[in-house]
């Protein structure tokens, strides 16, 4: 049987249950594999309208990935992957901009650029959020500025003027003093890739759970991860202590209704072109033997 492939999601849990050993406690024959994460950031320099669902699209090597639960939905239903539904996560985010910027509300974003992963979590959130306050016409966002690390550095140098960020990067620009103008907190979803063994991913699952509760206890303990996937040039500046827990795992179901609610959200908005491969089908979407 094939080692069973982990890809970390820029989040605390999979770091913690390596180190306490719940991954092997739970007989997983498992190794990490870096999708998206690198010492300079260069792996979410993906160009511009290059984003989470592309990286499925193209294949990752891992057998359970993250990425925002519309992202997930819309890969499984096109046959990228199978959704995992029996656990869901959510990410504190937010639109972030200089403290310097002039912009003070919401609704002096309009027009101004927002740096965000194309179909990617910020993307979606940015308009959920958003939407509340500026017509879509007046939401700007700019895709060619890469995924969360890339964009979280644009806006630190100060060359984008405003930037979606979340988990870590969120942490990171609150302690250096940039404003954040919204919350755009959102859910995260699992896609299973290959075949692996059924147990192996309820092993991995069962790890998480045990991470996830000592996160909750004493999340003092365990923000020093993040540093695990930061680009090395921040590490002098990162103090860990002053950091949230981050992205928190829900051991809940990922329902029919939020599937479809979802999905009818994008279409409304036509984030992806008419006639795109996915199709509403959560039978179809879901991983057979998790249902």
């Amino acid at each position: 049987m094939a080692r069973f492939i982990i890809a970390p999601h820029m989040r605390l849990q999979e770091w913690v249950a390596e180190e306490k050993g719940y991954f092997a406690a739970e007989g997983l024959d498992y190794e990490f594999h870096d999708e998206l994460t690198s010492a300079d950031g260069k792996k979410h320099d993906l160009g511009n309208k290059v984003g989470a669902y592309q990286t499925f699209e193209a294949g990752r090597a891992a057998n359970m990935n993250c990425a925002c639960h519309w992202t997930v939905n819309m890969a499984a239903s096109a046959g990228h992957g199978k959704l995992y539904p029996h656990a869901y996560s959510i990410a504190p985010s937010g639109i972030f901009v200089p403290p310097d910027s002039p912009v003070g509300r919401p609704e002096e974003l309009a027009g101004v650029p927002i740096s965000v992963g194309f179909q990617s979590g910020s993307h979606y959130s940015t308009i959920q959020a958003l939407e509340q306050y500026l017509p879509l016409e007046k939401i700007n966002l700019s895709f060619a500025d890469g995924l969360l690390f890339k964009r979280m550095e644009l806006l630190i140098d100060g060359k984008v003027p405003a930037a979606a960020l979340f988990s870590g990067p969120y942490y990171f620009a609150e302690q250096l003093g940039f404003r954040k103008i919204i919350d755009t907190t959102f859910m995260i979803a699992s896609l299973v890739n290959g075949n692996p063994d059924p147990e192996d991913i309820e092993k991995c699952f069962r790890a998480l759970r045990r991470a996830q509760r000592d996160i909750d206890l004493r999340p003092e303990l365990y923000t020093h991860y993040y540093k695990k996937e930061f680009p090395t040039r921040f590490h002098a500046q990162m103090d860990t202590r002053r950091w949230g827990p981050g992205e928190r795992i829900i051991f809940e179901p990922y329902t029919r209704e939020a599937y479809e609610e979802a999905f009818d959200w994008i279409a409304q908005r036509h984030i992806f072109p008419e006639g795109h491969e996915a199709v509403c089908n959560y039978d179809s979407a879901v991983l057979e033997n998790a249902k």
